[in-house]
C-alpha cells in the first residue's frame, strides 16, 4: 500500500468534519461549555473561603450546568442560536454572583465570549444552482437584476434625482 492510498480516506473524514463544523456554532457551543465546565470546577475548589449555603448554592450548580447544556445544545441545534446564545450571556452574568465570581473570572468570560459568538454566527447560505450558461473561468457571474419591491414605488436613479436641476424638481412632484 501506498501512503496515497492512506491518507485519501483521512481527507474525506477531515472534508466531512470541517463542512458539519461550519453548519454550526461550534466554537461557541465550545467556550460556553468550557465556561460552564471551569465554574463547576472551581465550585469543588478546596477553598475554606467559598461557602455555599441554603438556595445560593443550589444556584452555584444550577447555572453552570445549564450553562454545559446550552453549549452542547447550541453545537447540536444550531436552530435555536439566539436563544441560547441569550440564556448563556445571562447565565454567564449570573455566574459573578453564583458561582465564585464567575469561576474565578475565566468561566464568565468564556461563556460571554461564547455567548457572543452565537448570537454573531449565522448559516452559510448555499448558492443555488445556476441553470444558464456557465461564466468563464476567473470572473465573477453577473449579478440577477433587481426589480422593485413596489410598483408604486419610484424607478429613477439616485444618480438622475441629485444631477436633475432644481426647477425640475417641481416637474417631477406634479407628475407623481
Amino acid at each position: 500500500m501506498t501512503a496515497g492510498q492512506h491518507s485519501a480516506p483521512a481527507a474525506g473524514i477531515r472534508t466531512r468534519w470541517r463542512r458539519w463544523r461550519r453548519a454550526r456554532p461550534f466554537t461557541a457551543g465550545l467556550l460556553i461549555a468550557l465556561g460552564g465546565a471551569e465554574m463547576l470546577v472551581t465550585l469543588r475548589a478546596p477553598l475554606g473561603v467559598l461557602l455555599h449555603v441554603g438556595p445560593q448554592g443550589l444556584a452555584a450548580y444550577l447555572v453552570p450546568l445549564v450553562l454545559v447544556i446550552c453549549g452542547v445544545l447550541l453545537i447540536t441545534t444550531p436552530q435555536q442560536r439566539v436563544f441560547y446564545a441569550v440564556l448563556s450571556l445571562v447565565l454567564g452574568l449570573v455566574s459573578w454572583l453564583t458561582s465564585n465570581l464567575g469561576g474565578f473570572l475565566v468561566g464568565m468570560l468564556l461563556a460571554l465570549v461564547g455567548g457572543a459568538l452565537a448570537f454573531a454566527w449565522t448559516p452559510i447560505k448555499r448558492r443555488p444552482a445556476h441553470g444558464g450558461p456557465a461564466a468563464p473561468a476567473g470572473t465573477a457571474p453577473a449579478p440577477a437584476p433587481r426589480e422593485p419591491v413596489d410598483s408604486s414605488a419610484p424607478t429613477e436613479s439616485l444618480d438622475a434625482i441629485l444631477s436633475a436641476e432644481p426647477g425640475s424638481r417641481d416637474a417631477r412632484a406634479d407628475r407623481g
